[in-house]
């Protein structure tokens, strides 16, 4: 039995999220499906994390285990020859059997991009967030270190979610420009609630905006109570970035 573990990038947008679903193209079934033509067998691909409908990646892991005696070189050129063009694994390699690409994540790095300019840009469109308003980047930044450390994150929750514990510990949460109108969020944690990347993003912008101000806030992530946030930005803005082992 042989472990092998994929680094993978794709275009979320015409796909249903990462989880396999009846009747819908996910990320998860089209990997599989073609992983199967390769191997002559079905595996069941673990992903670290479970991306929303319309999210992308950078860098999502994800193992399967196999008797296959193909070679690593030849397996990535196989899959990806199967593969469609808005994914692709960038690599592959043979982990101990023990490694699980879920459970033995230490942390994960989502970014947000976000187009600050009066003006949309339809060749951006699918993968920023575009917001007229000019932002008060300090402002936002004065809230990114109130989300440093350990907290319960379920004001930035949504609902439907079946997590028990919303305790996370947020490591990394700030803003970084990145001219001529871009604005990135970068947010490293233990793990993610669902939808949470995306929750604090849409309360921060309106933070920027000026319809909320840092103690306000505050008292939001206090609340733990999701009603008292902002809309949740939309998918297109957010990447999964970088899952660390």
């Amino acid at each position: 039995m042989r472990n092998v573990k994929l680094t993978i990038e794709y275009d979320g947008t015409d796909f249903h999220g990462w989880q396999r679903q009846p009747n819908e193209r996910t990320v998860q079934g089209v990997l599989e499906e073609a992983i199967a033509q390769v191997l002559g067998h079905r595996v069941r691909l673990i992903g670290a994390s479970r991306t929303d409908r319309g999210v992308h990646a950078l860098g999502q892991v994800a193992n399967f285990k196999t008797t296959s005696k193909l070679p690593l070189e030849t397996m990535l050129k196989a899959f990806n020859a199967l593969l469609p063009e808005d994914v692709v694994i960038r690599e592959i390699e043979e982990v101990p059997l023990d490694f699980h690409a879920r459970y033995g994540a230490k942390s994960k790095v989502y970014e947000y991009r976000l187009l600050s300019w009066p003006i949309r840009s339809p060749l951006e469109r699918r993968f920023s967030w575009h917001v007229a308003d000019s932002l008060d980047i300090e402002a936002m930044r004065e809230c990114c270190r109130m989300l440093i450390g350990m907290h319960d994150f379920s004001s930035f929750m949504l609902s439907g979610s079946d997590t028990k514990n919303p305790i996370r510990e947020m490591r990394r949460a700030e803003i970084l420009l990145r001219p001529p109108h871009h604005i990135t969020f970068v947010f490293e944690a233990t793990g993610f609630l669902r939808g949470m990347v995306r929750s604090i993003v849409g309360t921060l912008v309106d933070v920027g905006r000026g319809k909320l101000n840092p103690m306000q806030f505050k008292e939001i992530m206090e609340a733990r109570d999701r009603s008292r946030a902002s809309i949740t930005a939309p998918p297109q803005g957010l990447f999964l970035v970088e899952v660390k082992f």
